[in-house]
């Protein structure tokens, strides 16, 4: 039986340590998330945080999911091998600055969130940015594949993050987060549903 990728060897490679850091991040964010649990008194849940956190695991979900298209990369190259892993890393760092090793520095997520949200959207902004260049790298066929709106849609999602760098009003944060989650969903469902 042939396989279903032209160079299905290199395929399964680069996609095992790919594998290993996406879930790394999933692990970070599921322990942050089960910590809710363990820990009600001293964890509470700040709604803005917690939606962020549900953003990104919605975005690892998805960046494991859509990373089946380089199934059909023709050649492979270190440097091709190498923005990956940075990619995935990215991932990893904005999952890890959702959930810190120690909280007792800050009065709890609200707090933290807001102290580290400049690290945190410049994250954001930083992996919207990739997943251009990801885009890009699998060829015209793929961008235009994804329609007009995606160049438009990750160009917002950069001008707002770095936006929401400096504002401070919580509000926005919230309303951001929300937007984000429900156009994350409808892009899952609308471009991305069916694998390949």
């Amino acid at each position: 039986m042939e396989p279903t990728h032209p160079h299905s060897g290199e395929f399964e490679h680069v996609r095992v340590i790919i594998g290993v850091v996406t879930g790394l991040a999933m692990t970070r964010l599921m322990s942050g998330l089960a910590g809710f649990v363990q820990h009600p008194a001293h964890r509470a849940v700040y709604p803005t945080h917690l939606g962020w956190a549900i953003y990104m695991l919605l975005g690892v979900m998805h960046f494991w999911w859509f990373e089946f298209a380089l199934g059909q990369t023709p050649v492979w190259t270190f440097e091709l091998y190498l923005f990956l892993i940075c990619y995935a890393a990215a991932f990893y760092f904005t999952c890890a600055l959702l959930f810190p090793d120690r909280l007792d520095e800050y009065r709890g997520y609200a707090d933290y969130f807001h102290a580290r949200q400049a690290w945190f959207y410049g994250f954001l902004a930083g992996l919207a940015a990739l997943d251009l260049v990801d885009s890009w790298l699998k060829g015209p066929a793929h961008f235009q594949a994804l329609g007009p709106f995606y160049p438009y849609r990750q160009g917002a999602i950069i001008l707002v993050a770095l936006v929401a760098i400096f504002v401070r009003d919580r509000r926005f944060h919230h309303a951001f987060v929300v937007v984000a989650l429900v156009a994350e969903v409808w892009w899952i469902l609308s471009r991305f549903r069916f694998l390949g």
